[in-house]
């Protein structure tokens, strides 16, 4: 079942469209990475989804209700955390996710709130005011409060930023955890590494526009190219690797490396090979960051 529908979406501001014409779904319980450049309509878009911004046309449905004919019942299901947390700094932790809590009607306000502060790690604050806090947990407060309610569907701008690397592997395995419970999630993040641990799919934007939209594997060669380095290479490697089923192309730009292009994964055929010729390292020669830079490299046409 898609959770989250668009279709012919697009927002213009004076003359100058910010997107255009965006057609995509995300299924329940999947995360899907919302990947871009800067200016290229990502927030704009998870704005639209999360009913803080209107649409100049086309359509957005989260959970089979349309965001511009009934907004409150999609803010029901929806928590949003912004690149900037919305966060009062003169109130406490408590307090404010208090406020959120019945602002939002979450079922059982008090208990929602010690839910929550558990479940992000936010205890050992929660009776310090928000603007005496680090940036990091700042950034909890906010990731806290689209969680509140028990949103059906999570809309994430960027919602590591600040955490040192101990409390990015935190907010992913909690990511991970409501997945896994049936929460739909659009993550958007500049820290590609991060897509690549947690999301299946991606949607790339550019200037307005949807340059691509495949499962992670796919667009980082998805095991179709691979690169090999081995300790004893025999004189007719390249014969050999080029025998194995689905394998196109093979070249040798070092004497101990090898470049195999595929048509299909073939990593594990690849590697029944190498092994007996002292297999050091096998790897994709293309990584999700390289996709992303040859995908948004390119002008639109008639830009």
């Amino acid at each position: 079942m898609s959770m989250i529908q668009v279709q012919n979406l697009t927002k213009i501001y004076g003359a100058t469209p910010a997107i255009e014409n965006l057609h995509f779904s995300v299924e329940m319980g999947e995360i899907v990475g919302f990947l871009g450049p800067n200016g290229a309509g990502k927030t704009t878009t998870m704005r639209i989804l999360a009913g803080a911004l209107g649409a100049t046309k086309g359509n957005a449905l989260i959970g089979g209700v349309d965001v511009y004919r009934d907004p409150r019942t999609v803010k029901q299901m929806v928590g949003y955390l912004p690149e900037t947390p919305p966060l009062y700094a003169d109130m406490t932790v408590r307090s404010y996710l208090r406020f959120c809590a019945r602002v939002k009607h979450a079922e059982n306000p008090r208990r929602a709130v010690e839910d929550v502060i558990d479940r992000v790690a936010l205890a050992t604050v929660s009776h310090r005011l928000i603007g005496h806090l680090s940036k990091g947990f700042r950034q909890r407060v906010g990731l806290a409060q689209a969680l509140v309610h028990s949103p059906k569907v999570l809309i994430l701008d960027e919602p590591a930023s600040g955490l040192d690397p101990a409390q990015r592997v935190e907010i992913r395995e909690l990511v991970r955890e409501l997945s896994a419970g049936d929460v739909t999630v659009v993550l958007s993040t500049h820290v590609l590494p991060e897509v690549e641990a947690i999301c299946k799919r991606v949607v790339i934007i550019h200037q307005g526009q949807i340059v691509a939209q495949d499962e992670v594997t796919n667009l980082q060669g998805g095991g179709r190219s691979i690169r090999i380095r081995v300790a004893r290479p025999p004189e007719d490697g390249v014969e050999k690797l080029r025998a194995i089923q689905g394998v196109g192309t093979v070249e040798r730009p070092e004497r101990d490396v090898f470049q195999v292009e595929a048509g299909s994964d073939v990593r594990e055929d690849v590697a029944r090979v190498a092994v007996d010729w002292g297999l050091l390292e096998l790897g994709s020669r293309r990584g999700l960051e390289e996709a992303f830079l040859q995908l948004t490299a390119e002008k639109k046409v008639g830009a």
